[in-house]
């Protein structure tokens, strides 16, 4: 790492809160001695000053407390022991895969900003990862879905095809990652037949390059006609700010068509913009335009600094967005159904802003739910950077380095205070159905010959809960979706500057 020589040492941390929610200024006491200093020791106070200022949990991790350091030296030396900012990172953490199970660093931030908009270095299969029924160790790939325009599209690959091996190597639970995500340019995927949950090789393979794709959010939005009602069905994949307006566009589809119910389909959406979240709520609704839509908990040092108000989310009439500046660039009216139920489809991939916008809307309209148990993300993050108010646009962003923290800073809850950090399961704690995704018969995404979507549209013509699985439904253990491979992972996060 680049050295350099600071004239003086640090010798206390002052933390200063500003006047707004969007920028909390650390200020930095004047230089009192010589210290020499890396490029490491500026990426471990940088995670430091982020933590200590926005982390949830900062009051209960000892070395995040405001008079842990006497001076930069003392901070410095204390965090030498740790070989990587990851490793930094996470010794600051509040009690890592238990209370904190989603507080993330990364190393290149232009990476993530680009996930959090559906652009990642992908071969464009969406896949899960299951355990075969018949090994402790083996597992194997479904596709869930294709992006268009990608290596697995031009290959002609599908939803329900299965692979079992990578470069002619078994897939297996302690492999899979080195085979599946590492640097190489390209994959050879074998495939094979499903054989009831033991799938059996093939002998076809397909050689996959990986490439900067960007996935539209939006898989799957159209009208379904069933007797004489019109359903609008949306399988939506990743709240992605930059598509918001396309979002919307679908919704006043929807309501040119003067669809009577609603089918939102998250079962692979892992979350995304708490915006987008909001822009959703009012698009399937609009009756309630003012109200509380939900109500965020930060620590005590930010809510301290601001008003109450800062912390309540009403629903939104407009898409706004501006630019570095503040400029307005969108002020778009948001299309609204009026809607006073709504149906959503879910999995145990859904999280965090997917389940956001089912709790908020639960607190004012009918929700029903058909599928399995989320993930339990009822809390989000911001981007820390390293520059002096820890936002990308502060000033002296360091030019060193490319890391950047995605902490958990909050709580979320809807209107009356309530979230499911057990996840939301259908037909326990959400009136609906229970029913995991088949993957020995997945389907077509928007068809009838999907059976979660089937169901669903029985559920909304007949009201029966009831579900008779068929004879060849073979439960399977998913241990690992594409998704979380991704910079973006399963994050919900605030878009503040």
């Amino acid at each position: 790492m680049k050295k350099y020589f600071l004239t003086s040492l640090l010798s206390l941390l002052v933390l200063t809160a500003s006047c707004s929610k969007e920028e909390v200024n650390n200020q930095i006491p004047e230089e009192v001695e010589q210290f020499i200093v890396t490029t490491d020791d500026e990426i471990n106070y940088f995670i430091w000053k982020g933590l200590n200022l926005y982390y949830l949990w900062q009051e209960d991790v000892p070395d995040l407390a405001d008079n842990r350091f006497n001076n930069f030296e003392g901070l410095y030396t204390h965090f030498r022991q740790y070989d990587s900012p990851e490793a930094t990172f996470n010794s600051l953490l509040s009690d890592p895969g238990v209370v904190d199970r989603f507080s993330w660093i990364v190393d290149d931030y232009v990476a993530l900003e680009n996930s959090f908009q559906g652009i990642n270095l992908s071969t464009g299969l969406d896949f899960g990862l299951v355990r075969d029924v018949n090994s402790a160790t083996k597992i194997f790939g479904y596709v869930r879905y294709v992006i268009p325009n990608s290596s697995a599209a031009t290959a002609g690959i599908t939803r329900g095809s299965y692979f079992s091996t990578v470069n002619g190597i078994q897939l297996t639970d302690s492999n899979f990652r080195d085979l599946l995500f590492n640097d190489d340019a390209s994959i050879t995927l074998g495939f094979a037949d499903y054989n009831e949950g033991s799938p059996v090789a093939n002998n076809s393979t397909a050689v996959l390059e990986k490439t900067e794709v960007q996935e539209n959010p939006i898989a799957v939005s159209k009208v379904i006609t069933d007797g004489n009602q019109k359903i609008g069905y949306l399988m939506y994949n990743q709240f992605a700010s930059s598509y918001d307006q396309d979002l919307n566009a679908v919704f006043a589809n929807f309501k040119a068509e003067a669809i009577n119910d609603l089918i939102i389909d998250l079962r692979y959406n892992g979350g995304g913009s708490t915006n987008t979240a909001g822009y959703l709520g009012s698009m399937v609704t609009g009756q309630f335009i003012g109200e509380v839509y939900s109500k965020e908990v930060w620590n005590n040092k930010v809510l301290s600094a601001f008003s109450s108000d800062n912390f309540t989310n009403n629903f939104p009439t407009k898409i706004t967005k501006t630019d570095a500046n503040d400029n307005i660039v969108v002020d778009e009216a948001i299309n609204s159904l009026n809607l006073s139920r709504v149906y959503f489809i879910v999995s145990g991939s859904s999280a965090s802003a997917s389940e956001l916008v089912i709790n908020a809307l639960d607190a004012y309209i009918d929700v029903k739910i058909v599928g399995t148990t989320t993930v339990g993300k009822q809390v989000g993050s911001i981007t820390l950077y390293d520059s002096d108010n820890l936002f990308r646009s502060g000033d002296n962003l360091n030019t060193d380095h490319t890391y950047a923290m995605q902490p958990l800073v909050l709580e979320i809850t809807n209107k009356d205070g309530k979230n499911y950090p057990n996840g939301i399961i259908p037909g326990t704690n959400f009136t609906g159905i229970n029913l995991s995704e088949n993957i020995g018969n997945l389907g077509v995404l928007g068809e009838r010959s999907d059976p979660l979507l089937d169901r669903t549209l029985e559920y909304i013509s007949t009201g029966a809960k009831s579900s008779a699985k068929t004879k060849d439904f073979i439960k399977t253990e998913e241990i690992f979706n594409s998704k979380l491979a991704t910079p973006a992972k399963n994050n919900m996060y605030s878009e503040l500057k």
